[in-house]
């Protein structure tokens, strides 16, 4: 037996294997980015129980490679629009025209947007965005107006034009409230963390609501985990999972796709909204669910 063939003792290759594990894993540990396949994310987001269990360990798989600084502020300026060429207002850009949203309920959730939806085709429709209430999350995501993100180490806001809203992420190390200080809003409460130009948010504290017309409903438990990054010049992608224990019978994902919009001449503007300026937008529920205008005119 020559040198080159012989066997080394398993004591000595110990620390070579313990070496590639931690090479490997190194490798494949990765916070996804924003070309990220809908496959691989959907699986993902089923390998945990809840929200913060993924976002934990989304953190881990970052370590220390977290945080900004003003000279490392990502380029998020100018004005983005959703791109409606995926699936328009659907709230699953994997939904396919005239069909149900893939989103897995429970039955009686089922049986309630089946209904939502049967009553829809009919003309019969409510939005609680008509009584001015803000989008808020996760309804947001899928709002088609203007909207701008601010930047800082410490915090980015995400600034919907609609019912000018501005979710807060706290990217200062912070950790939620707590439990005995928490109540649900529109935009609930998010904290994060910055990887490799990857923003990571972890929402809880929501209010119950609907995540679009025609789409299911959410329950105050719910909680998301999001990941949001530049994917080119003009391009910003959100990875958006939903985690609702009361709802849904597994996460549920979507990819949402914003574009920068061209503004040579600096014309764009997001102006505050007030639905009341228009005295034609107060509208009313009915009782058989459908919609109706107070007091219209063409004054």
């Amino acid at each position: 037996m020559t040198a080159s063939n012989k066997c080394l003792p398993f004591s000595l290759l110990r620390p070579l294997v313990w070496a590639a594990a931690i090479a490997i894993h190194s490798a494949s540990a990765q916070v996804p980015d924003a070309a990220a396949s809908r496959e691989d994310m959907v699986a993902l987001g089923k390998r945990f129980n809840s929200a913060e269990e993924l976002y934990q360990y989304l953190q881990q798989q970052a370590g220390s490679n977290t945080g900004l600084t003003w000279q490392t502020l990502p380029d998020w300026r100018g004005v983005y629009s959703m791109d409606l060429r995926q699936t328009g207002l659907a709230y699953d850009t994997s939904q396919a025209p005239g069909q149900l949203p893939p989103a897995k309920l429970i039955p009686e959730q089922q049986a309630i947007l089946e209904e939502r939806v049967r009553l829809a085709q009919q003309g019969i429709e409510f939005d609680p965005l008509g009584r001015c209430e803000p989008p808020g999350a996760p309804r947001g995501v899928s709002e088609p107006f203007l909207r701008e993100y601010a930047v800082t180490p410490e915090q980015t806001w995400l600034m919907n034009e609609v019912a000018a809203e501005t979710r807060r992420i706290y990217t200062d190390g912070r950790q939620h409230l707590a439990p005995d200080d928490r109540f649900p809003t529109f935009d609930g409460d998010s904290i994060g963390f910055w990887h490799e130009g990857r923003l990571v948010i972890h929402t809880n504290q929501l209010r119950a609501g609907m995540y679009q017309r025609s789409q299911p409903n959410y329950s105050d438990d719910i909680e998301l985990v999001e990941i949001m990054q530049k994917a080119d010049e003009r391009t910003l992608i959100a990875h958006v999972w939903a985690f609702d224990p009361q709802y849904l019978l597994e996460p549920w994902y979507t990819r949402k796709t914003y574009l920068k919009l061209t503004d040579p001449e600096k014309q764009l503007r997001i102006h505050y909204w007030y639905c009341f300026d228009n005295q034609n937008n107060d509208v009313q529920e009915q009782e058989d669910g459908s919609t109706q205008f107070k007091d219209f005119d063409f004054d």
